[in-house]
């Protein structure tokens, strides 16, 4: 069972990343799912989440118009896209997968916005 991200690096403020979050071990469409991220010396915070099915999605206020979550189920994988970066969106990005009481999470990947 794991959800691997990828995508994450060192970026520019003003430009994009797209992350990725790979399920394997498990049966990914009956999972919502969701992207959260932890700053440094802050607590880990809902960044975007999408229903296990169709386009039902929500975001944090910081990120409403320039983050976009997705998801291929065929491809068991769900995505953040990331637009307009700001400094204040360095963290590790984490997915997680809910069904229910049952959560997994993902190891993480680091993004950092600077120039």
């Amino acid at each position: 069972v794991q959800l691997a991200e990828s995508g994450g690096g060192l970026v520019q403020p003003g430009g994009s990343l797209r992350l990725a979050c790979a399920a394997s071990g498990f049966t990914f469409s009956s999972y919502a799912m969701s992207w959260y991220r932890q700053a440094p010396g802050k607590e880990r915070e809902l960044v975007a989440a999408i229903a296990r099915v169709g386009d039902n999605t929500n975001y944090a206020d910081s990120v409403k118009g320039r983050f976009t979550i997705s998801r291929d189920n065929a491809k068991n994988t769900v995505y953040l896209q990331m637009n307009s970066l700001k400094p204040e969106d360095t963290a590790v990005y984490y997915c997680k997968g809910t069904m229910g009481p049952y959560v997994r999470w993902g190891r993480g990947t680091q993004v950092t916005v600077s120039s």
